[in-house]
């Protein structure tokens, strides 16, 4: 698989040249103030990464909501990736659609989760930040999420994610690699977190890491890993056995492997993938479950992940599901050495 993908990059070199070249000069006329940013009247955290995804951005973004709600009125904002509406909406708005087609499936999540966290979508984020601004309940801080490419927004403070498996400083632009802009973009960031690291990362590692990003003098550096919860049963579900020997594991995101691996500590693992931010159809949750059924073991349930289950729990094909094992596994994130540094990086910020 891995000589396919090589050869399709090679491939496809010339495109890469291309793309390059465009994003290239977007960012010089961003540069230049050719393009405009503008900065909001109000305290704002971008997230946001260089990569096509899967380093991590939504546990992060969650990470700074549960740092910031209790102590200011936090607003949440996204584009919405694949919802069914458009414009600006906010979670806590009468709507026919369901929270994952008014919003998407990641601020559907993140609404549900914290619910006096104003959540809001919408694709030209300052005209999102604009109606934010326009509530009663105007927000103290907003965090926006996935902006590192919308600049006509320029946060307050600029966090960029990286990888620890594929850091940027060794990934390459679309489609040659997985970059969506250039490396040398890293230097807009205030803060670079390098994420999904291994617990026991040494202080050797993490310099050698530091040397090969070459942060400039304004930027600090941080590191983070996934935490993983106990699974949390789904309405419908049939209780989840604390002892079950067989998990299937089904996954519409992009890297599902640390996933996988996390599980595969005390468990067989049966991993079906899917595109991120699948829609999944009846057929395949039909599938899904003759696939369970057929596994021998009597000890068995299903997982998936929160994203995931936050755009099926709503969804008619859902109910499919009734009566079956089957949860989430939650997810957090947690900084190496100490998260305190960063949370007060934060605050002082705000």
């Amino acid at each position: 698989m891995q000589s396919i993908r090589k050869i399709l990059s090679y491939c496809l070199f010339p495109l890469t040249i291309w793309y390059a070249v465009g994003v290239r000069i977007r960012g010089i006329l961003f540069d230049w103030g050719i393009l405009k940013e503008e900065s909001a009247p109000v305290a704002t955290i971008g997230v946001g990464n260089l990569a096509t995804g899967g380093t991590g951005k939504t546990p992060h973004t969650e990470y700074l909501l549960r740092l910031l709600h209790n102590n200011y009125t936090t607003a949440f904002l996204s584009r919405g990736y694949r919802r069914k509406s458009k414009g600006f909406h906010l979670a806590s708005e009468p709507s026919s659609l369901t929270p994952a087609e008014l919003l998407g499936d990641e601020p559907s999540m993140v609404a549900s989760k914290f619910p006096d966290v104003i959540s809001s979508v919408c694709e030209k984020r300052m005209e999102g930040i604009r109606n934010l601004m326009q509530l009663e309940k105007k927000p103290q801080v907003i965090v926006l999420d996935d902006v590192y490419q919308h600049r006509y927004v320029k946060p307050s403070v600029n966090i960029l994610l990286s990888e620890y498996e594929r850091p940027f400083y060794d990934d390459r632009i679309l489609p040659f690699g997985n970059l969506r802009e250039s490396r040398r973009e890293s230097r807009r960031a205030d803060l670079i977190v390098i994420t999904k690291c291994p617990h026991d990362l040494s202080y050797e590692k993490q310099n050698e890491i530091r040397n090969r990003l070459h942060p400039l003098p304004h930027q600090k550096v941080f590191f983070s890993c996934l935490d993983y919860g106990l699974p949390v049963a789904l309405e419908g579900s049939s209780p989840l056995s604390k002892d079950a020997s067989h998990i299937l594991l089904f996954t519409g995101i992009v890297h599902p492997q640390p996933l996988k691996k996390y599980l595969e500590k005390d468990h067989e693992v049966t991993l079906l993938q899917f595109p991120d931010h699948h829609d999944f159809t009846r057929e395949e949750i039909q599938n899904l479950i003759n696939t369970f059924h057929q596994i021998p073991s009597s000890r068995k349930i299903i997982l998936t992940t929160e994203k995931d289950a936050a755009r099926l729990r709503n969804t008619p094909e859902f109910k499919l599901f009734d009566g079956l094992p089957i949860g989430y596994v939650p997810i957090e994130i947690r900084f190496l050495n100490s998260s305190h540094d960063f949370d007060q990086t934060i605050i002082n910020h705000i």
